[in-house]
């Protein structure tokens, strides 16, 4: 699975907008949106906050392995 609609996935099964999860990593919305659309890379702070968040381990965020 591609990290990038896992990272939507995550976000909508915990029903957080983007705005939210922005505040959260401490960045903008539209920052965010782009780590999203792959249009920026994530930084590794925040891809260690999203696993935080979620509650995933990082192979599981970024698609490497299915259990979480």
């Amino acid at each position: 699975m591609d990290y990038l609609k896992r990272m939507r996935d995550l976000r909508e099964d915990f029903d957080l907008t983007q705005q939210e999860v922005a505040e959260y990593l401490g960045t903008s919305q539209t920052m965010y949106a782009r780590y999203e659309r792959g249009a920026n890379e994530l930084p590794v702070r925040h891809l260690l906050a999203l696993c935080r968040l979620y509650r995933v381990s990082a192979d599981y965020f970024l698609g490497r392995v299915d259990q979480k």
